[in-house]
């Protein structure tokens, strides 16, 4: 008999451990940029989230990890282009991703939920409607990872397909799963695409790449007002159909 291998084989006691995981990870918004997280414990979640699967195994993902000056000076250049896209939004003509993350025309529900998400954000930091700089001083602290140590940057190959984007998607859950069970937490964003052509020459991406996302990682500022921002979820009944 050919003996079965670990995937098999493996059982998985501590459901809720797993569940927890995934259930307590959201989108922080603050973290203790002093609190450093060690490389080891980087190489390590970044091999587990390996394991997502991809099609036919091709395994898509690219991974750039900013930490000390690297991570700096992107924040430099960022917030400096963002600010002067604030000041002549022309210029925003200069940044384009080669990545349409959002429609170009809302529909119902996605842009009630949009909605209700932005506004339940900028209302928990007291910021009203028309507060621009107040707006544009919140939206930038993307560029400033929301002060974690450590900035990832994920891209795919532009020869590739819409089913790679979806692998790419699936490796950074992983990691977002597996940096809560060593007590970190991570923010994915989108927010990166408007700067690409800034994010990607900084850390050295080829001509081939195309960037699919950012993401905040590192120790959650648990006192922070912004941490108490929680998004809810569709009921199981309202996305679902059995047949």
């Amino acid at each position: 008999m050919i003996p079965a291998t670990p995937q098999v084989t493996t059982v998985v006691t501590d459901s809720d451990s797993v569940d927890a995981a995934i259930a307590s990870r959201f989108s922080c918004r603050a973290f203790h940029r002093e609190q450093e997280v060690p490389r080891s414990t980087i190489e390590e979640i970044l091999a587990v989230a390996s394991r997502a699967p991809s099609g036919t195994n091709i395994q898509p993902w690219n991974v750039y990890v900013l930490q000390g000056a690297s991570r700096d000076a992107l924040v430099a250049k960022t917030c400096e282009a963002h600010d002067a896209v604030y000041r002549d939004p022309e210029l925003a003509a200069r940044y384009r991703s080669d990545l349409d993350y959002y429609p170009t025309k809302w529909s119902s529900p996605f842009i009630e939920r949009r909605r209700e998400n932005g506004w339940g954000l900028y209302g928990l930091l007291g910021i009203a409607r028309g507060e621009k700089d107040k707006m544009h001083g919140q939206h930038q602290r993307n560029y400033q990872f929301f002060d974690a140590p450590v900035g990832l940057m994920f891209t795919i190959d532009k020869v590739l397909g819409r089913g790679s984007l979806m692998d790419c998607a699936m490796f950074m859950q992983n990691v977002m799963v597996a940096a809560r069970a060593r007590g970190l937490h991570t923010c994915p964003q989108a927010a990166w695409l408007e700067y690409a052509a800034v994010v990607l020459p900084h850390i050295g991406a080829g001509d081939n790449e195309m960037l699919v996302a950012g993401m905040s990682l590192g120790y959650a500022d648990v006192g922070a007002t912004v941490n108490r921002f929680h998004t809810p979820r569709e009921a199981v009944g309202n996305f679902t159909r059995w047949l």
